[in-house]
């Protein structure tokens, strides 16, 4: 009874056996999977780039004095539009006036005395051809008459430059723009080596908007366009989202791109410009610009139709039923979710379309 129960134990054990491996011999019925596809079309797709960016206007001044003096009088106040040539400061003109007349009268004693050595001078040029006087005569009055000639150009200069000095006292606005702050007040003195400006006049007109573009894009740009002088000519219009992430009502334009990389940040710097009639733009301010592009007539995938190997981007096109990679090249610029195809398909082809990442060449495809 008991070897009996030994025989039927090792009798299971050795058809369990069996079974397991018979199990692993069969051939496990392929699974029918089913994959997205899609034909490949040609159509228009426009992307857009944002590029941090500070507003400057057209032109920001710093306003210094010419000659020093405490301000006799402020013509502007802060914000307001002013003019070229417009008196925005009156520094005391006292002494400049005073020194203004000293030169006048330096002028004219040096016209007498040009006067006196010139009646002289010709006088003993008469004499010595009447051999009345020596030629030690006639050379000394001749250099008395040219040092006359020089005292008085030495004092008219003198003269313009203390009118220049008097006219110094009116500090005047070099261009049309708007009045910053300020600082000094009436009675304040002030020199041309002040720490700070007596202050800054703005052109904000129009507004230059500064970004900055790494070498990357810069060499995208130039191939997508040419040249660096046809990107400039045929770029489109670009916006301006605010610093409140509204939108600039009015578009501008990229007017020059420097020429040179910065070696530590690696980008140039873009200068784009823009209206400002309702003078809602500020010099100081910051913002974004938002750079569009449009590819007309291209071939654009959704990214999950490829898969990224290094440096080379692969799909798997459907030929004969059967996955097939594919090698692609797509544009630099995308939105994150669908790429333009530049080579490597054609309008008509069939690819997988999503988890193309699953796929091994030469799978089945339903």
């Amino acid at each position: 009874m008991v070897m009996s129960l030994k025989w039927m134990r090792l009798i299971g054990l050795v058809g369990f056996t069996v079974a397991l491996v018979s199990c692993k011999q069969t051939p496990q019925a392929p699974m029918n999977v089913n994959y997205a596809t899609m034909k490949v079309t040609v159509s228009d797709k426009n992307f857009s780039t944002s590029y941090s960016a500070t507003i400057r206007g057209r032109q920001d001044i710093d306003i210094y004095p010419q000659v020093s003096g405490t301000i006799e009088r402020l013509c502007v106040t802060e914000g307001e539009k002013v003019r070229k040539g417009q008196i925005l400061f009156v520094i005391d003109q006292v002494p400049y006036k005073a020194a203004l007349n000293t030169a006048i009268a330096n002028v004219k004693s040096a016209k007498a005395g040009l006067a006196t050595a010139e009646l002289t001078y010709n006088s003993n040029k008469e004499l010595y051809a009447q051999k009345v006087v020596s030629e030690f005569s006639l050379k000394t009055s001749e250099n008395n008459y040219l040092s006359a000639q020089a005292t008085l150009a030495q004092a008219e200069a003198q003269e313009i430059n203390a009118r220049n000095n008097l006219s110094y006292t009116e500090v005047k606005s070099p261009s049309d723009g708007v009045v910053g702050a300020l600082p000094y007040r009436v009675g304040a003195l002030v020199s041309a080596s002040i720490p700070q400006p007596l202050t800054t006049v703005s052109d904000n007109s129009e507004m230059y908007v500064y970004f900055s573009m790494n070498e990357n894009q810069l060499l995208s740009l130039t191939r997508e366009y040419g040249s660096m002088d046809d990107a400039l000519k045929n770029m489109p219009e670009v916006e301006l989202k605010l610093n409140d992430n509204s939108v600039y009502d009015q578009k501008g334009k990229i007017e020059s791109i420097s020429g040179v990389i910065d070696r530590q940040t690696g980008t140039v710097v873009v200068r784009s410009v823009f209206p400002n009639e309702t003078r809602l733009l500020h010099s100081g301010a910051s913002g974004t610009v938002v750079i569009p592009s449009t590819y007309k007539d291209c071939i654009v995938i959704p990214q999950g139709a490829t898969v990224r190997l290094q440096d080379k981007i692969v799909v798997y096109k459907v030929v004969d039923g059967k996955a097939t990679s594919t090698l692609i090249t797509v544009a630099d610029l995308s939105d994150g979710r669908e790429y333009v195809v530049l080579s490597g398909l054609q309008a008509g082809d069939e690819i997988i379309s999503e988890g193309a990442g699953l796929i091994r060449e030469g799978t089945q495809v339903k």
